[in-house]
């Protein structure tokens, strides 16, 4: 042998060797089908069925016809059992299986109820257009419970409303004077307004910063000496709803200023006719209670939605206080307009407190959702958008409380505005609906197409 001219055997292609171990694999499996068949086929076809009584062999099989008869017309009356590897099903066999299969999958479900839309309401509205933009919007969103309101700032007439529990679209606004809704960071307000009246602080003011902006411990309200930590803008803590800076300034100013600034924005107060319901605050002299209370970390504090409308239209026209009205509203809105001994604020209060919520929108927890992602271009530039968000836990009804109160106002004509207010409860267990942002960035759009003027006009 001429071991220098020797070569090794060239190994088949990776997929060529697969393909023929597949092969051999499927021809054993094969043979042990048809063995098992064989041995077992024999077994079975060994058995003889069991001999009935001779007596009843007859009416038995009688019977027997007449039902196959009337149950199936069409069967053969009698079948050739089938032997072999893969012996066929009937047809009955495969029908239960298939039914089988089927309603395991898919249980036979009764389709739900159409809803039947009443728009009574909503024809009875101010701007019934704008209307039934909310009634849409709650229809589509499915929140658990809301409330959505929109009032013209001028005559401060509710001009659109909306309200949604027990699954349905309520014909009647019932939350509208329900006064044991948590008031969450919209307090806020009352602790920059506090701090402005006093003359001690400005939008400006550097607020120590510990900590994270949605906690509230203890230990974020200790200040050491030559404190050399991060510092925030007061205009900032209100427009990020930073909890730990709103409590310092408000243990700072005092539960007097606040409780004062609280009254000029309707707190604590028996209004006319009960509409709407006392809102609650009573912040304590001292302790972490007052930082609770100026955060609005607690929820004693609790706010209607109807004074919350008041209470930007307030800051928007820098007026005194002013309930909402409605001529076709009897029970849950003054039926005209109403003079509250409330005091105001300030010019320069009134000037903080916008310019505040405008930064909410520019820089603040509104920012996302109060922009082109959910406005036209040109309608968010025209606008000048301002309000506050606030979330907090409550109980009557209970889950996730969200609010939104703001306006959107006309930068070249600013008597065309108006005032929105929206509260909404999430299931703390189930899907939350589109942000009380989202809805409002929706609605402030939808207005200014209705409104704004056009260009060439």
């Amino acid at each position: 042998m001429d071991f220098n001219n020797y070569q090794p055997r060239k190994r088949l292609p990776y997929a060529v060797r697969i393909r023929n171990r597949i092969i051999v694999f499927a021809v054993f499996m094969g043979i042990c089908a048809l063995m098992g068949t064989c041995i077992f086929g024999e077994n079975e076809s060994a058995k003889a069925p069991p001999k009935e009584d001779s007596s009843t062999e007859a009416v038995d099989s009688t019977a027997a016809k007449a039902s196959t008869m009337q149950a199936e017309p069409f069967a053969p009356e009698t079948e050739t059992p089938q032997t072999g590897m893969f012996p066929k099903a009937d047809s009955e066999d495969i029908a239960n299986m298939q039914a089988s299969v089927a309603a395991a999958v898919a249980p036979a479900e009764v389709p739900p109820e159409a809803e039947v839309i009443d728009s009574t309401h909503i024809k009875a509205q101010t701007d019934m257009f704008l209307a039934e933009k909310i009634d849409n919007l709650l229809r589509r969103f499915r929140p658990e419970h809301a409330v959505i309101l929109m009032v013209d700032p001028k005559s401060n007439e509710i001009i659109a409303w909306g309200e949604r529990r027990d699954n349905h679209v309520q014909e009647k606004p019932d939350y509208f004077i329900k006064n044991t809704f948590p008031a969450a960071s919209l307090a806020k307000t009352i602790t920059i307004a506090a701090a402005m009246e006093s003359n001690r602080y400005s939008l400006t003011s550097e607020i120590p910063m510990i900590g994270a902006s949605h906690t509230l411990y203890k230990n974020q309200l200790r200040i050491r000496e030559n404190f050399k930590g991060p510092f925030i803008q007061m205009q900032d803590a209100y427009a990020k709803s930073s909890n730990p800076p709103l409590a310092i300034i408000g243990m700072n100013v005092g539960a007097d200023r606040l409780k004062s600034a609280a009254k000029k924005l309707g707190y604590n107060m028996n209004f006319p006719g009960g509409l709407p319901g006392r809102s609650t605050y009573a912040p304590p002299d001292t302790g972490y209670g007052l930082a609770e209370a100026s955060c609005g970390f607690t929820e004693a504090t609790t706010l209607s939605p109807l004074l919350a409308a008041a209470q930007v239209r307030a800051i928007l026209t820098k007026k005194p206080l002013e309930i909402p009205w409605a001529t076709n509203l009897e029970g849950y809105a003054p039926k005209s307009r109403i003079a509250l001994d409330v005091g105001k604020f300030s010019d320069n209060t009134y000037y903080g407190l916008r310019e505040a919520m405008i930064r909410s929108v520019t820089n603040g927890t509104a920012r996302k959702n109060i922009s082109t992602k959910h406005m036209a271009r040109k309608n968010y530039e025209a606008l000048a958008i301002g309000g506050k968000t606030g979330s907090l836990d409550g109980h009557d009804p209970y889950g996730r409380y969200e609010w939104f109160m703001g306006f959107a106002q006309s930068k070249a004509d600013p008597n065309l505005a108006v005032v929105l207010v929206i509260m909404q409860v999430h299931d703390l267990q189930g899907m939350r609906s589109q942000p009380a942002t989202q809805v409002a960035g929706m609605l402030f759009n939808y207005w200014a197409h209705q409104n704004l003027p056009k260009k060439g006009k």
